[in-house]
């Protein structure tokens, strides 16, 4: 699947795999996160950190008619106040989103799949 986007030059599709590197790029640079996480390792107890070319295992892309929502599964570091972290990273996901892609996120949700212990 993916967004269609209409200019008056013509029309743009994007991957969903696109808009979620992006998104999952824009996360990682949030003070307090540690990396993503997969969405499928819930069940398993196990939480992996992804690379960067696997961002879109933790990101899920959702369109709903006119609406574009976007769930992400994070690790956080600990000794950090997880609803800052996440709120910090719900805003700078949807400003990059627009700025990069022109793209306007209605809503971006939030999973912290763990808590990591960071070395000093």
């Amino acid at each position: 699947m993916s967004i269609e986007l209409k200019t008056k030059y013509g029309q743009i599709d994007i991957s969903n795999d696109v808009i979620a590197t992006v998104a999952g790029g824009a996360a990682i640079d949030c003070y307090g996160i540690v990396g993503m996480a997969s969405k499928n390792q819930i069940k398993d107890g196990i939480t992996e950190i992804l690379r960067r070319e696997n961002f879109s295992k933790g990101v899920i892309v959702r369109q709903e008619e006119d609406a574009i929502h976007i769930d992400m599964y994070i690790i956080v570091s600990y000794g950090t106040k997880i609803s800052e972290v996440a709120h910090n990273v719900q805003t700078k996901v949807k400003y990059t989103l627009d700025k990069t892609v022109g793209l306007a996120v209605d809503s971006v949700n939030i999973f912290v799949q763990g808590v990591r212990v960071t070395n000093p």
